[in-house]
């Protein structure tokens, strides 16, 4: 069978915008218009897009943040495209480099950025709008003072951004509001007039004054301002050398959305203008955008490329602007066409919000539209360290290799002693891609190999790779080597290690996924090398960080995780746990092991095997209650979600019948004892180390692992003896 033509270019989609959601949309929904022989990356600061049209309803506390929120990871995972969460911090035109914070930048054969807008004029002390994200954090966190009475609060700007959320702002926290700048700029003298009548009606006062924004900001003193002045693209757009509107930044665009003069760089959105139909930035022209910016992505990317479709968009496009309930119960809206107006109505506001739930719900259904792929996920095999052999087979043929071996496992193996009397320790580890992007998926799978060393009491010294690439056009493969080796080197060099060498492979399929192993070398001091069978009666056993990394990732594959569930999760998985080593060198170590694919219990149950040679009357009492859990994992498993490795480790449940004793505590509301024992059996992707010591010297410990940066370490068990 002649094997599919191996993919040649990169296609780079900058920023998750309208436009780019609606063409991952598209690709989900008829795959067979998916550029082909190519690979194709979306890099976003976070990993969903607010849709703007409900920001809002989400201000006045009429919709929760999650139902605005397209989960941009998910829609890329199901239209075949990686995700990388990075800040775009400029590009590099004659290298076609993309430039991100804290990484290597990405190369690209053809680009298309739609990278939203900024607020224009941002004084000092006021809070710009735009970005989002920043200023929704804050206003999570808007309430009354301690008197009880409103805050008062000044929007500067008077466009339909700024009276939407003074309307919005009016219902969340009823404060004093006003609207201070040039007066309103809606589009029409005729939208002006509704516009102030709905703000009138709300008892927000409108002051006119024709000093420049910031001006008008610094005059309100101590007092919040929140500039919604007007927006301008990015500013590192212009600075790149694209063409760019001077007054607003947006980069100028054909009729084709290729910006004039760079045919290889696609704009849509608040950060574009076509040069000779410029429109005013809005949703609307971002959404309309999006099947012309779709079908010439692929037309571009054909081999050979077909002539690009044309888009000169309608002079004026409909404008739903709602109150948010700011005047009664019964939300309101009006609508603006062109030098038209209408409303304020109830009829108007059920007619936005159809037409926003719809929008949304499109998004949300695309995993049962495409033929109940994410319910099939549920039996996908899960990647990270839950790819690993379960335990049976792997001891069964361990058992076989060598049938005198009396010896337990450690993590790491003794290769010989140092110069200084210390010890040489070796270990090995690796698993196919956890997540799409290789500079982040090689962090993840340098620390979770370096975690055998460093549950030793070892210093890492020193690694060697061993890639294995998807077969791919030569370029292809050196962007993504370059991507994976500098994410090893991202973890090493904090540490003073280094990469020495490795080896590299490609597979025969392009589909199959990178994977990545490392041999890792390190150096442990005299007397100093921490076994899993040193538990002594009167250790307790601390945990350094949560779990459930496992059930996260499998039930993301469903698209059951929420988003900022796996944003949290990497955040964690992405720390290092070097410090511990010298953290812990301060106590007194009986015992660690690092707790990866065969879950907590059934790491815990090697340590109890190993410790009870010396001891056979020794028992652990486990306090499930008290074992830190990721955000999200007990909830998933309560539902049924599950690691593909789970099944497997279900075994090491039997323990909870003998040596190790599950000690009944006062468990979190709603969890129940099967999410409890589904926690304990969970493989983890870059899991925390186990740690035995002293019972008397746990507090002290603990106390000094919360602040040196593990804030979720605890104390999860007690051992005895006869």
């Amino acid at each position: 069978m002649t094997p599919a033509p191996a993919p040649q270019r990169q296609l780079l989609l900058a920023g998750g915008g309208h436009s780019h959601a609606l063409v991952l949309k598209r690709w989900v929904m008829h795959p067979q218009h998916r550029p082909k022989v190519c690979r194709i990356t979306l890099v976003s600061r976070a990993s969903t897009a607010l849709y703007s049209g409900m920001v809002p309803g989400l201000v006045a506390g009429l919709y929760l943040r999650e139902a605005c929120a397209i989960d941009l990871r998910r829609l890329c995972r199901l239209a075949g495209v990686s995700f990388v969460r990075a800040e775009i911090l400029g590009l590099e035109l004659e290298q076609r480099e993309l430039v991100l914070e804290g990484r290597p930048p990405l190369r690209w054969d053809l680009l298309s950025l739609d990278l939203g807008a900024e607020t224009a004029a941002v004084g000092a002390g006021e809070i710009a709008v735009k970005p989002l994200e920043p200023f929704l954090d804050w206003c999570a966190g808007l309430g009354t003072g301690a008197s009880g009475e409103a805050a008062e609060l000044r929007i500067l700007g008077g466009g339909a951004a700024a009276v939407e959320l003074a309307l919005a702002l009016q219902r969340r926290v009823r404060p004093r509001l006003m609207l201070r700048g040039e007066g309103l700029h809606l589009g029409s003298r005729a939208a002006n007039a509704c516009g102030e009548r709905l703000l009138g009606r709300a008892g927000i006062l409108v002051e006119r004054h024709a000093e420049a924004p910031e001006a008008v900001g610094a005059a309100a003193g101590a007092e919040p301002a929140l500039a919604c002045t007007g927006s301008r693209a990015p500013g590192w757009l212009a600075a790149s050398g694209l063409a760019a509107d001077p007054a607003t930044g947006r980069l100028l665009t054909e009729t084709s959305l290729q910006v004039v003069g760079h045919p290889a760089v696609f704009a849509s959105g608040d950060c574009a203008l076509i040069s000779d139909a410029p429109r005013p930035p809005s949703g609307v022209w971002a959404v309309r955008a999006a099947p012309v910016l779709a079908a010439n992505l692929e037309r571009r990317m054909a081999q050979p490329p077909r002539p690009l479709r044309r888009w000169r968009p309608q002079r004026w496009a409909l404008q739903l602007l709602g109150d948010g309930g700011a005047l009664s119960d019964q939300p309101q809206a009006l609508a603006f066409w062109g030098p038209f107006a209408l409303g304020p109505s109830s009829l108007l506001w059920r007619w936005k919000e159809q037409i926003d739930r719809r929008f949304m719900e499109g998004f949300a259904a695309l995993g049962a539209m495409t033929g109940g792929s994410e319910e099939q996920a549920t039996a996908m095999a899960c990647r990270g360290c839950a790819a690993k052999l379960a335990a049976a087979p792997l001891g069964k043929a361990l058992a076989r290799l060598d049938p005198g071996a009396t010896s337990d496992p450690e993590d790491a193996l003794v290769v010989g002693p140092t110069a200084e009397g210390g010890l040489l320790l070796q270990s090995l580890d690796g698993f196919p891609a956890l997540v799409d992007d290789p500079w982040l998926n090689a962090r993840l799978t340098t620390l979770h190999a370096c975690s055998d060393l460093w549950a030793c009491g070892a210093r890492v010294h020193s690694v060697q790779a061993l890639v294995t690439l998807p077969r791919l056009g030569e370029t292809l493969q050196e962007e993504l080597l370059l991507q994976t080796l500098a994410g090893v080197r991202a973890v090493l060099e904090p540490m003073e290690a280094q990469l020495i060498g490795g080896h590299s492979l490609q597979r025969l399929d392009a589909g199959e996924e990178l994977s990545l192993a490392l041999t890792v070398n390190g150096q442990a001091p005299p007397g100093r090398f921490w076994t899993k069978g040193g538990l002594r009666p009167g250790d307790a056993l601390l945990l350094s960080r949560p779990i459930g990394s496992g059930v996260l990732f499998a039930a993301a594959q469903a698209g059951a995780a929420r988003p900022e569930w796996i944003d949290g999760a990497l955040a964690l998985m992405g720390q290092s746990q070097a410090a511990l080593v010298e953290l812990l060198a301060g106590f007194e170590v009986h015992a660690c092991t690092d707790v990866t694919g065969f879950g907590l219990l059934g790491h815990l149950g090697e340590m109890v095997q190993a410790s009870r040679r010396v001891d056979p009357q020794l028992t652990v009492a486990l306090e499930a209650a008290a074992v830190p859990a990721l955000e999200g994992a007990l909830e998933l498993l309560g539902l049924g979600f599950a690691s593909s490795l789970a099944p497997a480790n279900a075994s090491a449940l039997a323990l909870l019948e003998g040596p190790i004793q599950w000690v009944d505590s006062c468990a979190p509301d709603g969890v129940s004892r099967r999410a409890q024992e589904g926690l304990l059996i969970d493989p983890q992707t870059s899991g925390p180390l186990l740690v035995a010591l002293p019972g008397s010297q746990a507090p002290e410990a603990l106390q000094t692992l919360r602040g040196a940066g593990f804030p979720q370490a605890a104390v999860i068990g007690r051992v005895a003896g006869a």
